[in-house]
């Protein structure tokens, strides 16, 4: 449950506090007890940035930022400010008061966004309720901070959707919570039906889809206001397999666990669109989100199939857990008929990006200018989601190159995040940027405000991206 955020110059003293600072002068204004004070500025020499007074009758916790506003320092601010956020939830309290002595407004966000993505869980199925913060109080004006809190309104809708088991978010219940979202925030949604699929010949997605009992689906999101400043739409793509057994080529007890989050690309792109529409971004956007569960059953795609995709393109199917460059392969073709000025493709797609960069980074690759990579990176940087771009050459495109077809979906053991880069590039002929998320999506243990469980990375970044692009 997202907080209820109210902004007021009127602080309750009452609530327990995080008081967001940059020098010690402005803690000395606010709290009168001497010993108080002296622990707390102790504390902050000691703690690097971050202090407590666990006596305090309310709770005061105290986050000092940096003047410097330098990407790693304002993360630091933010991981401060989560301790703070943490803190909170243990003694379970039921409001918060964010004081702002700063008036640094990338200082507040920062604050303001790792005190309220600290704040979320996912309890929904414990048999004792877990603690919600229901009110946020702040400080600071309501037309400054709208945007960080609508963005993390969007990352707690996203993190709700990874987290879903797919016994209850199944392909025709996330695109309900589509809808839904689009409703709210203000978006158009169209489901395409399985008979539509087939009729556009999506053969990656209907492949993919035939070892399983629920019947595909292809989400169209269109946000387009009435004052728009690019011409041509911005196309996003997200990869929507609901759950994923690797099919025929089963994958092990391991390889399964977590396998809810593999639509966590399609949740992303959904929750870029909340944000949005609810922060009214003058800029035209569609998103695109093929969905199915990938599953064995007796009539199941298996190695060696060839099928024939939207574009022509032939592909021999070598092994069916490489699934999603499948279903994202029908969502970039379809993309063309927009004429886009850029598409951004977002996938937990390969077991290989996960491995070379861990959980800290995104892979990303494509065909789009370096002055949009370079924009990426800084965007990333902005918002903590860093990313690491990989080389797409051709020299890659030997090693998916099928006897039999035009290609197949996988290559030997080496490069296999690159590779099913070139897989996805056969289908684009745009300006392309390629995000695998694989790393980073989904956390086995709790890391900050970026918790545990889905992440939902991506979002923050892909909104901070179309904020700067011209």
């Amino acid at each position: 449950m997202f907080p209820l955020v109210k902004f007021s110059a009127t602080i309750k003293k009452q609530l327990p506090q995080v008081v967001v600072l940059t020098d010690e002068k402005s803690l000395s204004a606010y709290v009168s007890d001497k010993e108080t004070l002296r622990f707390l500025l102790s504390e902050l020499k000691v703690n690097k940035g971050y202090a407590e007074a666990p006596w305090h009758k309310a709770g005061i916790m105290v986050v000092k930022a940096s003047k410097n506003k330098e990407y790693t320092q304002l993360e630091e601010l933010r991981r401060n400010a989560a301790k703070a956020g943490d803190k909170i939830m243990k003694a379970e309290y039921p409001s918060v008061q964010f004081v702002d002595c700063c008036g640094i407004e990338a200082i507040q966000e920062a604050a303001m966004e790792g005190l309220l993505l600290s704040l979320y869980r996912f309890g929904k199925y414990k048999s004792k309720s877990t603690h919600q913060i229901k009110e946020v109080f702040a400080n600071l004006s309501a037309v400054k901070l709208n945007k960080i809190v609508e963005i993390c309104r969007a990352v707690y809708l996203v993190r709700d959707l990874i987290n879903e088991p797919v016994n209850v978010l199944n392909t025709a219940a996330l695109t309900t919570a589509f809808a839904s979202m689009g409703k709210e925030a203000g978006f158009t949604v169209k489901t395409l039906s399985k008979k539509e699929i087939e009729k556009l010949g999506m053969a990656g997605l209907l492949t993919v889809n035939k070892g399983s009992v629920d019947d595909p689906a292809f989400t169209i999101m269109e946000y387009k206001p009435a004052k728009c400043r690019n011409k041509k739409p911005i196309v996003l793509v997200g990869k929507g397999v609901v759950y994923d057994t690797g099919g025929i080529n089963l994958k092990s007890y391991e390889g399964m666990m977590s396998m809810n989050c593999d639509m966590s690309g399609a949740a992303a792109v959904a929750g870029v669109m909340y944000a949005l529409a609810k922060t009214k971004m003058p800029l035209h956007v569609i998103s695109l989100t093929p969905i199915t569960d990938n599953r064995p059953s007796g009539n199941s795609a298996v190695s060696g199939d060839i099928i024939k995709m939207m574009n022509g393109v032939t592909v021999e199917v070598m092994n069916t857990d490489a699934e999603g460059r499948l279903i994202l392969a029908d969502a970039l073709v379809y993309a063309d008929r927009y004429k886009p000025m850029l598409v951004i493709d977002i996938a937990t797609l390969t077991g290989a990006a996960s491995a070379a960069v861990g959980r800290n980074a995104t892979v990303v690759m494509g065909t789009a200018p370096d002055t949009t990579f370079s924009l990426l990176t800084r965007c990333g940087e902005e918002v903590f989601e860093r990313t690491v771009r990989f080389p797409l050459w051709d020299d890659y495109n030997k090693m998916i190159a099928s006897k039999v077809a035009d290609i197949k979906n996988v290559g030997d053991k080496h490069a296999g995040a690159i590779t099913a880069g070139k897989f996805l590039e056969h289908f684009t002929t745009y300006p392309w940027i390629h995000l695998d998320i694989a790393g980073p999506a989904f956390l086995n243990e709790k890391d900050s405000y970026r918790g545990v469980g889905g992440t939902a990375t991506g979002v923050r970044m892909i909104y901070r991206l179309l904020e700067e692009l011209k």
